[in-house]
């Protein structure tokens, strides 16, 4: 990372330019990280306003982005880092300072900022936020320059030997019940737990669904710079640029959605089926991406898609990402199936329950997710989820699929609620081998019949896949 006359403080805009010098890119990242750890914001809803509100475009408004994202992910580990640097608790420091030291650490330890540039300009930005605090910042940024990252774990984590959880989780800055959960998944394989939490750290592609039947996803990617998707027939690569200054995406034949959610979306819709195909369902429809794919793929196949959401300013978003595709939109609550007229029982021939969840594998896209969750989190999510499957298994036909599907790789997100809700559906249900819908030579999908998706494995979230069919 250059360090550009507008990273060390020039401030091109006038009159506003009198509060305290600090760079413009700097002060975005800075009110971004603030909101988050201040307000429970997030940084993807926050950074694009304050972006705007800087007049931050080009390299500036990039510099600031990945000083936002960077010192996010790394959070727990440079926490560690400065508590040490600061010979006090990192949660005795003065919130303001303590956020701009955050930013101010992850320059030293994982940008290419010269040293005296990061302190330099993070000591300006504690002059700004954090009176009278300078002293103490300039000492604690430069210890921590004083040795790298590596250096930094190995003195303050845990023996690898001693205990595994512990390293990875200071070494890969994740908290240790999600790397003790993800590395039950993976069958305590600690070298494939650390792959998986390294990809978790870094930056995600922009992967777009070129929607079939609209958009054809090898034209899409010529005009967007891209490339055509590994696995999904629809996925597009982004290169860079904003995907919303696609003409495609701007349209509605396009939409920003990750590889893995086209991919099991795409199951569900190539399951076979005996019978009827014209009635499909997705109980959890909110913001709308599965809901515009099934719906263009619907509108291929002369069926019609209902899309249920319960929260209204969601069930807006679906309205508008469906816009023109034989979708209608419910706003109601997915479990009430029986009991709203327009959701009735052994109805349906496909159906989503894309159910709430910790996003735990989604990691990558939101980083602040792994602060904020708890697994005091999980008992209220896996009772919704068993109901909202429950009410899928309800909604379905004899013979007719549904598709349980979470963006956590948890186990009780995952096999524990599928089984439970199979259990107690009051109707015989079988599991589909779910291998089989993905794409020919996909690596990694495990021995069936669900699917588990992975960032490290596949380059998609982390999305589970579970396919069953109604006796």
């Amino acid at each position: 990372m250059r360090d550009t006359a507008a990273h060390r403080g020039t401030d091109r805009r006038g009159p506003r330019a009198a509060r305290p010098a600090a760079d413009r890119p700097r002060y975005a990242a800075y009110q971004a990280v603030a909101a988050v750890n201040r307000d429970d914001a997030y940084a993807n809803l926050v950074l694009p306003a304050i972006l705007r509100d800087e007049g931050l475009v080009g390299r500036d408004a990039a510099f600031a982005t990945e000083l936002t994202y960077g010192t996010l992910r790394h959070l727990g580990t440079l926490d560690a880092i400065l508590t040490a640097a600061a010979g006090r608790d990192v949660q005795r420091i003065d919130p303001p300072v303590r956020d701009a030291l955050r930013i101010g650490a992850y320059q030293l330890l994982h940008t290419r900022v010269p040293a005296h540039a990061a302190v330099s300009s993070t000591v300006d930005l504690v002059r700004m936020v954090g009176q009278g605090a300078t002293g103490f910042a300039n000492a604690v940024l430069r210890e921590v320059a004083a040795h790298d990252t590596d250096e930094w774990v190995s003195r303050l984590a845990p023996s690898m030997e001693t205990d595994p959880i512990g390293h990875l989780a200071l070494a890969y800055s994740h908290p240790q019940w999600i790397v003790r959960a993800f590395s039950e998944v993976l069958g305590g394989d600690l070298g494939e737990t650390a792959r998986l939490l390294i990809e978790d750290n870094e930056r995600p592609p922009v992967h777009l669904c070129a929607r079939p039947g609209l958009a054809d996803p090898v034209e899409l990617a010529d005009a967007a710079g891209g490339a055509p998707g590994a696995f999904s027939p629809y996925a597009v690569y982004l290169g860079g640029g904003s995907p919303g200054d696609l003409a495609a995406v701007a349209d509605g034949r396009a939409h920003v959605q990750d590889e893995g959610s086209q991919l099991v979306a795409n199951a569900l819709a190539v399951a076979p089926l005996d019978g009827p195909d014209g009635r499909w369902l997705d109980l959890c429809a909110g913001p709308g991406g599965k809901s515009g794919l099934l719906g263009a793929l619907a509108a291929q196949r002369d069926a019609r898609l209902t899309a249920v959401e319960v929260a209204e300013h969601r069930a807006r978003l679906v309205e508008k990402a469906t816009r023109g595709l034989p979708v209608t939109v419910l706003n109601t609550d997915g479990r009430l199936v029986g009991a709203e007229p327009k959701l009735p029982e052994g109805h349906f021939d496909r159906v989503l329950v894309d159910a709430p969840c910790t996003g735990l594998g989604s990691l990558r896209r939101r980083p602040e997710s792994r602060w904020r969750r708890q697994p005091s989190d999980l008992p209220a999510l896996t009772r919704l989820q068993r109901e909202l499957l429950t009410a899928g298994l309800r909604a379905v036909r004899p013979g007719g699929v549904v598709a349980y599907v979470t963006c956590s790789p948890h186990t009780v997100e995952t096999h524990v609620t599928v089984t439970e809700a199979a259990r107690r559906c009051g109707t015989p249900v079988d599991f589909v081998d779910a291998r089989p819908l993905l794409p020919a030579g996909m690596p990694g999908l495990g021995d069936g019949p669900t699917v588990q998706l992975w960032p490290h494995r596949h380059g998609t979230d982390a999305m589970f896949l579970a396919l069953l069919r109604r006796g």
